[in-house]
């Protein structure tokens, strides 16, 4: 049996990719800062729910450590977790919001990457995908730290991905647009507006759509793509 983790994926995203790679026959970890929800969403998919904080990378150490005692090896790493933070100009933009978001949505990216690597790395396969954001590309006003966060994780799969090319590790990213799930409630009305008017199908993008692409991304098939960014946009991406 095939072990996946998934982060932040007791709701939205993230627990349509676990549902999706349960379907897939994968045994599913579910990795999310809030553990009772965790264990809930892992129950349904007779997985493993664990609390984990990816912005501390002793915590993802000891997330990955229990998986590997329990399953014995890890086949995928889905880097999902992620917050959208404030909406507000860069010169109004607090410090510490922009810390925060960096914290999860870019070094939770990191950590956790660097802690599934060696036993991919021992075993010549893996698969890393990482969730980023079309912001991540074309920037969003009011979002500085979402979107250089963003910029950042789509570097980062580029980089580990020519690094570990020839070892049997396949690193990508996809950067959805706006897709409907509860982070939305984060920002304002004004924002998802004026996001969703940039998307040419004129509409939201939806959960099971990310979790098809994740599923591709995770199997077999995908044998030729790597340090790769795949557009989820609606026709918004050009590039």
């Amino acid at each position: 049996m095939k072990t996946a983790i998934v982060t932040g994926a007791a709701k939205g995203i993230g627990k349509a990719i676990a549902g999706r790679l349960a379907h897939d026959g994968f045994t599913v970890v579910v990795a999310d800062a809030d553990e009772p929800a965790a264990i809930t969403a892992a129950a349904e998919l007779s997985g493993l729910g664990i609390g984990v904080d990816v912005s501390d990378s002793a915590d993802v150490q000891r997330m990955v450590a229990t998986v590997l005692k329990r399953y014995g090896s890890i086949e995928v790493l889905v880097n999902n977790a992620g917050i959208t933070g404030k909406a507000a100009p860069v010169h109004e933009y607090p410090d510490d919001e922009w810390r925060r978001v960096m914290a999860i949505d870019l070094d939770g990216v990191f950590y956790c990457a660097k802690a599934v690597l060696p036993s991919m790395l021992a075993k010549g396969s893996g698969r890393i995908i990482n969730i980023a954001s079309i912001s991540g590309k074309e920037g969003n006003p009011n979002m500085p730290a979402y979107s250089t966060a963003k910029a950042g994780v789509i570097g980062f799969t580029k980089a580990l991905g020519k690094e570990v090319a020839t070892k049997g590790v396949y690193v990508n990213c996809i950067t959805p647009a706006v897709i409907e799930t509860e982070i939305l409630k984060q920002l304002t009305t004004e924002t998802v507006n004026y996001m969703v008017s940039k998307i040419p199908m004129g509409r939201v993008g939806q959960p099971a759509e990310v979790a098809a692409l994740v599923s591709w991304l995770a199997s077999e098939e995908c044998s030729f793509s790597t340090g790769a960014v795949f557009d989820l946009s609606g026709g918004r991406a050009t590039y």
